[in-house]
């Protein structure tokens, strides 16, 4: 079959992270790859040639046969006659060039994916019966013993067989599961949690039944199968992941997945690559590229935070680096369709800013994390007009930007939806408007926000839009914090909220600590940096300079405001969001026994630094 070599070519091109057919654009694919190095040239160059010859070879089969086929006709006559064709003196000629460039690019698969190692032939062939039984109804109990497959795997795979999208496969397709299957349920054996590995599995190979080319993938890449039975088997959040969108078999299937660069300027990088682009598509193909990217993205981020190659500190920084770098994608969008449909606004830059909260603001995003966001746009335009066929007054201008926005965010796609999205911390609340002018938040900051509030600002930066707005945002975020404000009354007020959240959200009890909200957790370690800063920041600006909590840590420490040492917090900021992360990873509630001694000490250092403070809740 000539599609054998031909999905090869495609899977060299598919492990340099391109989510592209075998058709014309496998060769752009393929030169992308040598240009950024996942390829040498050498072997590139071979592989653009063998495919040619194939793609010539396939176009001659189909002719002679008036049909869409992969296959050399078996007949010695036609063969001649194709081999005379493409300009080869016979057909032996003609096989020995198939098997050649057959031979090389199998050589490239294999350096690429690694060599298979089949297991045992008797094991192997037990599952083979065991899966063709179920598919035809029956179940010998003998094989069953044999095979020692316990009631709920048996009961996956019965559900597998019966599904619509196995029992309308091709015939190649279904030998290919038929080889497949054993292989998956001995990847899954041998990971810590089988039942759990196999049912997941078993629930993606169901998704992606339809998808030939990932299970050539999985059958020829032990080492890929592997690893995606153990993240099925220790990662229930990214393996639903990829259950739910299996593009991202993409990511665990590129054997350079545990030395990707992953750092910000990588993300970004990545982000302004895909930006570039946008403008060429419509608006659904460009969302929907969004959401894979950011998927994708995420996926890599979250392997490399469990295989340790990244911390917790710098994973969640590069979380929030990845929202950044989307609600500017977004921005840059919602900006060319209301030009497009309404004109531009008079002045110099788009004259609106994101501003982040909460997680996003402090550079410190989870997993699963939503966006706390506010819309400022710049009050000397509202009442200006666009100059389109349609025009519209510079505050609806402004309203409609941010409506699209929010609405793009949570907007479902095949690939999921970007974040979820809280406007509650807008000024005046969730019921007020979407958007606000830079004079009307001013106003409001001074004159109208709770003490709660003006603490959200300590974590507050904004995140996309006009740079020269935000720099106007900031300079009201630092006169607003550089107010004098009386030591007891915001200690008062700052344990007052804390008690009431802590009563509303702690799900700690007497054997588990809430890693958030629990005592001694991160949202004390939050309470405790925007208590100082907003007593000291009038004498001391220099603690505005930062919005994430390791770094606020080190100015209250130089600045000789902690109670406890600078270097101690921070350790026990970094454990507590460390075992945070993991926790959404593990798909459960940020929850620890409270017999876990590392943790039961560090957060120890927190309740003594908020005790230290006056800042303990009333019980």
């Amino acid at each position: 079959a000539l599609l054998g070599p031909l999905a090869v070519a495609g899977a060299v091109a598919l492990s340099g992270g391109y989510r592209l057919g075998f058709g014309v654009l496998l060769l752009p694919a393929l030169a992308a790859c040598r240009a950024r190095g996942f390829i040498p040239a050498a072997r590139a160059s071979q592989l653009a040639r063998s495919y040619r010859f194939l793609r010539h070879l396939e176009n001659r089969v189909q002719m002679f046969a008036d049909a869409q086929t992969h296959c050399l006709p078996e007949s010695d006559s036609a063969q001649e006659r194709i081999a005379r064709a493409l300009g080869y003196p016979n057909r032996i000629a003609l096989t020995k060039e198939l098997q050649e460039q057959r031979t090389r690019i199998a050589g490239v698969f294999a350096e690429v994916f690694g060599e298979q190692r089949p297991e045992p032939v008797s094991r192997s062939g037990a599952l083979r019966r065991l899966w063709r039984a179920i598919q035809e109804g029956g179940l010998d109990p003998e094989l069953r013993r044999l095979t020692e497959i316990d009631e709920d795997t048996l009961q996956s795979l019965r559900v597998l067989a019966g599904s619509l999208a196995v029992r309308s496969m091709e015939s190649a397709a279904r030998q290919r599961l038929e080889r497949l299957i054993p292989q998956l349920l001995s990847a899954a054996a041998a990971t810590p949690a089988p039942q759990v590995a196999t049912a997941r599995l078993l629930r993606l190979i169901q998704n992606i039944a339809r998808r030939s080319a990932y299970l050539a993938l999985l059958e020829e890449s032990p080492q890929a199968l592997q690893r995606l039975a153990r993240l099925c088997a220790e990662r229930a959040f990214l393996a639903e992941y990829v259950i739910n969108q299996p593009l991202l078999l993409d990511d665990v299937l590129d054997p350079r997945i545990d030395w990707l660069p992953l750092k910000r300027a990588d993300i970004a990088r990545e982000i302004a690559h895909a930006r570039a682009a946008l403008a060429e598509r419509d608006l659904e193909t460009d969302l929907q590229s969004l959401n894979e990217l950011r998927a994708s993205l995420s996926f890599r981020l979250g392997m490399a935070f469990i295989c340790r190659r990244a911390d917790a500190v710098a994973t969640a920084r590069r979380l929030a680096s990845l929202a950044e770098a989307m609600l500017g994608a977004l921005v840059t969008l919602a900006e060319h369709d209301l030009v497009g449909r309404h004109g531009r606004l008079p002045g110099v830059g788009l004259g609106f800013v994101v501003l982040g909260y909460g997680s996003l603001g402090g550079a410190e995003l989870g997993f699963a994390s939503d966006l706390d966001l506010a819309f400022i746009y710049d009050g000397d335009r509202a009442g200006l007009q666009s100059d389109g066929p349609r025009p519209l007054e510079g505050a609806i201008w402004y309203q409609r930007l941010a409506q699209r926005v929010v609405s793009w965010l949570s907007m479902a796609t095949s690939a999921g939806h970007l974040y979820e999205v809280d406007m509650r911390l807008r000024p005046d609340g969730s019921q007020s408007l979407l958007v606000r002018s830079l004079s009307a938040y001013a106003a409001y900051q001074n004159g109208r926000a709770w003490t709660w509030e003006h603490q959200a600002l300590v974590r507050c930066r904004p995140v996309a839009g006009d740079a020269l707005l935000g720099a106007r945002l900031q300079a009201v975020r630092r006169q607003v914090l550089c107010r004098g404000r009386s030591a007891i009354e915001v200690r008062s007020q700052v344990r007052t909220m804390r008690t009431r959240w802590r009563a509303e959200r702690d799900r700690s009890d007497t054997r588990y600590l809430d890693l958030k909200q629990g005592a001694g957790g991160l949202l004390d370690i939050e309470f405790l940096l925007q208590t100082l800063v907003l007593i000291h920041a009038a004498k001391r600006p220099e603690l505005l300079k930062a919005t994430a909590s390791r770094v606020l840590i080190g100015l209250c420490d130089q600045a000789g405001l902690l109670p406890v040492p600078g270097a101690r917090l921070q350790q026990a900021h970094a454990a507590i969001l460390d075992r945070a992360l993991l926790c959404t990873l593990d798909g459960r509630h940020r929850l620890v026994e409270r017999d876990d001694a590392e943790i039961e000490m560090l957060s120890g250092i927190v309740r003594h630094a908020v005790a230290s403070l006056d800042l303990a809740p009333v019980s």
